[in-house]
């Protein structure tokens, strides 16, 4: 009976040894698939072929902007009317930081005014001339993407906007009667030619 139960307890031992060191092999881990790369992906088939000023507008020197609206249902002049508009945001917000960086320069280098005198004649001088200069903007090109994007270039003649800056400047520095006798003391005309040269001539 004893040699029985030894044999028993012998085997049960083998078995379980035999059970832990097959737990212990670890297979190994699956190889991962190679990335593949990824030819003509989604934006590069986008523009392959657009031209220069799609994605940089300053290619055409002056003021310009980009804008785009998808061709839907309503067809592509719905679409065209859609991409002016957006085009034409852009313009705005240029000439507004344009206005402000040039008003800034300006007394900074004459001395004439203060922060507060900055901030009130560029908002006056970007009121004003926004919707002029606008009016005057003109689509110059026009592409069509192969997701059927439809893109236009917006410019304005830089010179016609360089004269309007000049005259708005001159006329809200005028409506400050202090402001005014500073600019006028200081000769300061050819000061805010140069600067309006600087933010709004060619590029």
């Amino acid at each position: 009976m004893s040699m029985k139960k030894n044999l028993i307890v012998g085997l049960f031992t083998m078995l379980l040894a035999l059970f832990i060191a097959s737990c212990g092999k670890k297979e190994p881990p699956p190889k991962p698939e190679p990335v593949k790369k990824i030819q003509n992906s989604k934006w590069e088939n986008e523009f392959k072929n657009a031209p220069a000023w799609v994605l940089n507008p300053e290619v055409v020197g002056g003021l310009s902007a980009v804008g785009s609206a998808k061709i839907g249902k309503a067809g592509i002049q719905f679409a065209r009317v859609e991409a002016l508009a957006n085009a034409r945001d852009e313009l705005a917000r240029q000439i507004s930081v344009k206005v402000k960086n040039m008003v800034k320069n300006f007394t900074q280098v004459t001395g004439i005014g203060d922060e507060e005198t900055v901030d009130k004649v560029s908002v006056q001088v970007s009121k004003q001339i926004t919707s002029q200069v606008l009016r005057g903007s003109r689509q110059k090109d026009m592409w069509i993407s192969p997701s059927g994007t439809l893109y236009v270039l917006v410019i304005v003649d830089p010179e016609s906007v360089k004269e309007l800056v000049k005259q708005q400047t001159l006329t809200s520095f005028k409506k400050d009667k202090a402001l005014w006798q500073q600019f006028q003391a200081k000769k300061a005309y050819e000061e805010l030619e140069k600067e309006i040269q600087k933010e709004f001539g060619e590029q």
